[in-house]
């Protein structure tokens, strides 16, 4: 009596173990793939799934993704000022022109001139009184945008919707000893202008300077579509911008706060989802006594159970996981049935 007692409580034992262990291995599959479908349909909003790159550049299979990468621009082609002689190892070079010109100040009902740098042209004939406020009607110069030929970050070309995106400015100064022969007759350094003022502390009507603004090189992370080996703006993002820049080092989180991370180890995950389930029908089918059939059949069960569960997890996204689950299932379903044909019923 004792006997079939214990006999009876080690069976209960072990189914109870059983089911909790195939409990165990469902839900952890579950969660593993519903996690993976909210990130999806996050990322799907700016563009699509995301890649973390490391630092080897495009990857065979990374077309059409949605890369983020981290790395100091490389300056492959300098942008350069042909008019002044300069090149700057700098994404993005801007000139800006100034003259000294009247400018027309109001201040309530008052009306007052000064005279001021200003990068706009003043047009004397719309000011209130333009009687001895006459200004130049032309720039001599005129302020420009330079672009390096090339630019790439962790291996991967920036296109230019990304160049121009990258942040920051710094001042350069220029060498007035590299300039033309044509314009070193008429300008001077003064701080980090070049201007034509013959007195730079008290410059006259007219007297233009020059000044340029770089983007610096620094760490930035990019957000962006592969196209080639050229990262790009997602043009068919539903947030209607389809890229991000940012400064310094950044994770997919800071980049995009509203995208949850994917789960990890998302492979071991899934297969210790299989291990489990199998191992919790192993012990359901304990009492069979068929050791190396049933470690085969549990298999099966194991990875049908989770290829279901994995299935329907991902009802609502997109449906390639859908069928490649799917068929996951099918595969141990079937597998299930031919060794329970083939072994026959208990």
């Amino acid at each position: 009596m004792r006997r079939q007692l214990r006999i009876g409580t080690q069976a209960l034992l072990l189914r109870g173990g059983g089911a909790v262990l195939l409990i165990a291995g469902l839900g952890l599959a579950a969660i593993t793939e519903r996690g993976l479908l909210i990130h999806h349909l996050a990322a799907v909003r700016h563009g699509g799934d995301v890649v973390q790159a490391g630092a080897r550049g495009p990857q065979p299979g990374m077309h059409g993704s949605m890369v983020l990468v981290s790395g100091t621009p490389d300056v492959v082609e300098a942008p350069r000022d042909d008019d002044f002689n300069l090149t700057v190892a700098t994404p993005v070079l801007d000139r800006r022109v100034e003259m000294f010109q009247w400018r027309e100040v109001h201040v309530g009902s008052d009306v007052h001139y000064e005279l001021d740098w200003s990068d706009e042209l003043q047009d004397t004939r719309k000011f209130a009184d333009p009687r001895g406020h006459a200004n130049p009607k032309t720039f001599p110069l005129q302020g420009q945008r330079f672009v390096a030929g090339q630019v790439r970050v962790g291996g991967f070309a920036l296109g230019p919707v990304l160049v121009h995106a990258l942040p920051g400015s710094e001042a350069v100064t220029p060498d007035p000893s590299r300039l033309p022969a044509n314009l070193a007759a008429s300008f001077s350094l003064y701080h980090q202008y070049l201007t034509t003022s013959a007195d730079p502390g008290s410059p006259r009507l007219g007297d233009v300077r020059v000044s340029w603004q770089a983007v610096p090189v620094q760490p930035v992370t990019i957000f962006a579509q592969l196209d080639g080996d050229r990262l790009v703006r997602a043009s068919q993002a539903d947030d209607g911008r389809g890229y991000q820049v940012q400064v310094g080092a950044r994770s997919l989180g800071d980049v995009l706060p509203d995208v949850p991370d994917p789960p990890e180890f998302t492979t071991a995950r899934r297969g210790g989802a299989i291990l489990l389930a199998a191992l919790g029908a192993f012990l359901l089918l304990w009492d069979r006594r068929r050791r190396l059939g049933d470690v085969l059949l549990a298999l099966g069960v194991g990875v049908a159970a989770i290829g279901a569960v994995s299935c329907v997890s991902w009802l609502g996204g997109e449906w390639p996981p859908v069928l490649d689950w799917l068929a996951v299932t099918v595969a141990g379903v079937a597998v299930v049935a031919s060794l329970h044909r083939r072994m026959g019923r208990p």
